[in-house]
């Protein structure tokens, strides 16, 4: 039981640090703001997702308690992060900064294009 306990912790935390470094190696390897908002705000966000889970497996499995603070800290993490990832990127993108490379149809420079007309 211990070792199917302690694989249970260990796991995780595992996987949460990798993906932490992931998203830092995105962070100051990616050639945009578009490309780290996506790394910080996907790799990072798993990875400490991750890593609470960890924490939380501990608490419950070798201390009975169920940390109710680590549950509400998950969920919250897991929607705020993407989209102030998200919101971050649209306003580089309404603000005017350029991607390096556009690898992807641009559907919402029409929507912008509408939105400036009809403020006018």
């Amino acid at each position: 039981m211990t070792v199917l306990a302690n694989i249970l912790i260990i796991l995780p935390l595992i996987i949460g640090v990798v993906f932490s470094i992931v998203a830092v190696i995105g962070i100051l390897r990616l050639p945009d703001v578009y490309t780290r908002a996506h790394a910080a705000s996907k790799s990072a966000t798993l990875g400490v997702l991750s890593i609470l889970l960890g924490v939380f497996f501990h608490f419950w499995i070798n201390e009975d308690v169920v940390s109710v603070q680590l549950l509400l800290a998950i969920l919250f993490l897991f929607i705020t992060s993407p989209i102030g990832g998200h919101l971050m990127s649209r306003a580089a993108y309404i603000s005017g900064v350029k991607p390096t490379k556009l690898t992807v149809r641009d559907d919402f420079a029409d929507v912008l294009k509408k939105a400036k007309k009809s403020r006018k």
